[in-house]
């Protein structure tokens, strides 16, 4: 039985983690240090991260990375932070990465799997993205998500050994489209929480969902990607999902922004930077990306929401 790592213990890493481990698998969890991985270890818990949930026994934990030892490991770091982790990662030529996070990089303006390819080179890429809250997948609770890989033998390999009864995994060849579905969500999550803090109410996030879809999927064909992929669980469905819970961090701090407050930033709010990113793209080649620049202006202050819904409102009405 292959040997799987998941690199990051975050609420999301974690959880993965337990999922793939309680069948007994061979599987490794890696922490940032040694004290965290020894509590870890100890008390098989994660008290800061994912309380609430014990760690399978049969679950190992690492703070070292340099021993990490596994055929397929699957990356649970931000967004913003992947470049940069694997830029002083060790050398895992012929393996393969598994991206496990949303977002484009404000940066480079590069999405998951195109990270993994420019900065581990030799390595095989692939991402898991879709509808899903660690706390589900840490319980059990029935989650199914999109496994994108560049070539159909690497995504049947990958369903195949990261499936279990209560984590399917639906395979694409279309990274592309995979990883601009859950990066594009997280921006629209924003607008729909900002319409309900505002106190616009249901139908106008009903509203904005449906307009935030037919953009990101504009957008996200225009870059090559696959409409069909979007209709999918990596872009509708993680859409639905991330625009109507208060579990999701996304669509609280768009909650927060409706209201006039600051929301939590300790907390990765991917909408924010691929906001940036999408809105600064826009600027130079005059994209038509009306509610990404409007909820960019208004997470960096540069419009009040009740003037950037407005200005949205002014725009000519057409053929849907």
């Amino acid at each position: 039985m292959s040997h799987t790592a998941v690199i990051g213990a975050g609420a999301f890493g974690t959880s993965l983690a337990i999922a793939l481990s309680l069948n007994g698998a061979p599987v490794t969890l890696w922490c940032r240090d040694d004290e965290t991985a020894e509590t870890m270890r100890r008390g098989r818990k994660s008290p800061r991260r994912l309380p609430g949930h014990d760690l399978p026994k049969s679950l190992a934990i690492s703070g070292n990375l340099a021993e990490i030892e596994a055929d397929t490991l699957l990356i649970a770091v931000p967004m913003q932070s992947l470049a940069t982790f694997l830029a002083a990662a060790p050398d895992w030529s012929g393996r393969t990465l598994v991206a496990c996070c949303k977002g484009i990089d404000r940066q480079t303006g590069l999405g998951p799997v195109a990270t993994l390819k420019a900065k581990a080179e030799n390595s095989n890429a692939a991402l898991i993205t879709g509808p899903s809250f660690a706390t589900d997948i840490a319980r059990g609770l029935p989650t199914a998500l999109t496994l994108a890989a560049e070539t159909e033998a690497r995504a049947l390999s990958l369903q195949a050994t990261l499936s279990r009864p209560a984590l399917r995994l639906y395979r694409t060849t279309d990274t592309v489209g995979a990883e601009l579905g859950g990066a594009l969500k997280n921006v629209i999550a924003l607008a729909a929480g900002m319409a309900i803090g505002a106190g616009f109410g249901d139908s106008a996030r009903a509203a904005v969902i449906a307009r935030g879809f037919a953009e990101m999927t504009r957008y996200a064909v225009a870059k090559g990607a696959h409409p069909e992929t979007l209709q999918g669980l990596s872009g509708l469905g993680d859409l639905v999902l991330t625009c109507t819970s208060d579990k999701s961090r996304n669509f609280s701090a768009g909650v927060a922004f409706g209201r006039g407050d600051q929301p939590d930033m300790t907390s990765t709010i991917e909408g924010i930077a691929t906001a940036e990113a999408l809105a600064t793209e826009a600027s130079a080649q005059n994209l038509n990306l009306p509610l990404t620049i409007a909820i960019h202006a208004v997470a960096t202050g540069k419009m009040a929401v009740e003037d950037a819904v407005g200005a949205l409102l002014s725009r000519p009405v057409k053929q849907e």
